[in-house]
């Protein structure tokens, strides 16, 4: 039963939390649309299938940062990741002038409102897995799993890629463990606070 209040709570809170976040994004959306546009002219919507809770997979939203076929020019580029156990680099080669600029803030991530009222994410939660990402996780990164991911989270406002994806794992069952309504709040606004001061927050 207390895990079923709990689990509501959380619901309610990202239905309230992604309804407002999507009437607040509108404007930014808009501006970052023309700007890809104008640079490329390629699409402005990324889709890409990724794991949610107990394994299922979900199409995640975000603006595109990339040039048009990155996933493409992954399997080149993963041995220089910057972190183990996941894909991460300081210089991705495949980042447009804008894509440089709303990853930096965290403002490509802002269409996974959607997500979070489909269901799909929750505001907060572990970071959205890659399927190949997954294949390797151990019994204990399986865990991680266990929630619904998020589009902010425990590991995001502890340093992000500063971390090392073991440390990454620790935050996130950490979380998992603790997890409530009131915790999620917290997370958020730390979330917003690091959001501008970007070479604090470990986003790239």
């Amino acid at each position: 039963m207390k895990r079923w209040i709990q689990d509501t709570s959380i619901r309610i809170l990202d239905i309230f939390g992604s309804v407002l976040g999507i009437i607040m994004s509108i404007i930014p959306i808009l501006i970052i649309a023309f700007l890809i546009k104008r640079e490329d002219g390629g699409s402005v919507i990324f889709r890409q299938r990724r794991v949610g809770k107990n394994g299922s997979y979900f199409i995640m939203f975000k603006l595109r940062s990339m040039v048009e076929g990155s996933e493409d020019l992954w399997s080149r580029l993963i041995e220089h990741s910057d972190v183990d156990g996941m894909f991460k680099m300081h210089e991705d080669p495949r980042t447009t002038n804008i894509g440089k600029f709303i990853r930096k803030h965290s403002l490509d991530e802002l269409p996974q409102f959607w997500n979070v009222l489909r269901g799909e994410m929750s505001l907060v939660g572990p970071r959205p897995a890659l399927i190949k990402e997954v294949e390797s996780y151990d019994e204990r990164s399986q865990r991680r799993l266990t929630v619904k991911p998020g589009i902010t989270g425990l590991w995001q406002v502890s340093g992000r890629s500063n971390l090392p994806f073991e440390k990454m794992i620790d935050l996130d069952l950490e979380y998992i463990q603790h997890r409530t309504w009131w915790l999620n709040i917290i997370i958020m606004v730390k979330t917003i606070l690091l959001i501008f001061p970007s070479e604090k927050n470990g986003a790239y």
